[in-house]
């Protein structure tokens, strides 16, 4: 399995972050995808793309937009692709919009650029969409996104977009409300996806799996999101994990995830 989302760069994980990988390793996850959220943290993904589940993704989380300082509101895209390829970075992001947070138009510009750098470099970009699902897909056709695809982070946004992110070139990853008790619109969105688009993700430390809620997600526990994909698709978990694994291998392709 490959965990298509989780933030293990965060200092939630500075404690045990050798022990969580251990676990990850022991529930069968063979690759982790790390997007970072903001320039100052990108330098620091270097040591972690040196261990062997880790893989990185970088880019500026619009949820940061608010607080990002002078230096980080100064990145260009030169510095965005120059970093990217430095860093061998799988994917631009995580980016995206997010309607619960303020200065919507910096929002926009930040992912506009981070799309054109995804193009530029052939990288697919990793978006994080709340609230704004009805702008984001006129900015993604502006931008020709569909030129480098990328992954709906998380996807909230049910089933009737599937079609309309589908084809705009991007795959659908689903994380742990899929295995909430009340969860209704992720089921309705995860069964309808198509087959080679489904991607499954913990997006530790946040939105842990229902056993696991009010507690840190970690990538030990992507085996529960995966069985509750496999349910609402009434399909064998075991086929659900070669699946979403098959297919981020061929979506983050820049670099080479460990065998298994």
């Amino acid at each position: 399995m490959i965990d298509s989302h989780c933030h293990l760069d965060l200092a939630a994980f500075d404690v045990d972050r050798d022990e969580v990988l251990a676990r990850a390793r022991a529930a069968g996850v063979i690759g982790i995808l790390v997007p970072a959220i903001r320039p100052s943290t990108w330098a620091a993904l270097k040591e972690l793309a040196c261990l062997d589940l880790p893989r990185i993704a970088i880019g500026i989380h619009p949820q940061i937009v608010p607080s990002l300082n002078p230096g980080e509101l100064a990145v260009t895209e030169d510095e965005l692709a120059q970093q990217a390829s430095s860093l061998h970075a799988l994917a631009i992001g995580e980016c995206g919009l997010d309607g619960a947070t303020a200065m919507p138009e910096l929002q926009e510009s930040l992912l506009r650029m981070q799309i054109r750098v995804a193009r530029q470099l052939h990288r697919p970009i990793v978006v994080h969409c709340f609230r704004a699902h009805d702008r984001l897909p006129t900015i993604l056709r502006e931008e020709k996104a569909h030129e480098c695809g990328g992954v709906m982070h998380s996807y909230s946004g049910g089933a009737a977009l599937v079609p309309i992110y589908r084809d705009l070139g991007f795959s659908f990853s689903f994380a742990g409300p899929v295995t909430y008790p009340n969860a209704r619109k992720p089921l309705e969105a995860v069964r309808v996806v198509p087959d080679d688009l489904l991607l499954v993700e913990t997006d530790g430390p946040d939105q842990a799996p229902t056993n696991h809620r009010g507690q840190r997600s970690e990538p030990a526990y992507l085996p529960e999101i995966v069985a509750a994909v496999a349910a609402a698709r009434e399909a064998d978990p075991a086929r659900i994990a070669k699946t979403t694994e098959f297919n981020a291998r061929r979506m983050f392709k820049a670099w080479n995830w460990p065998p298994r």
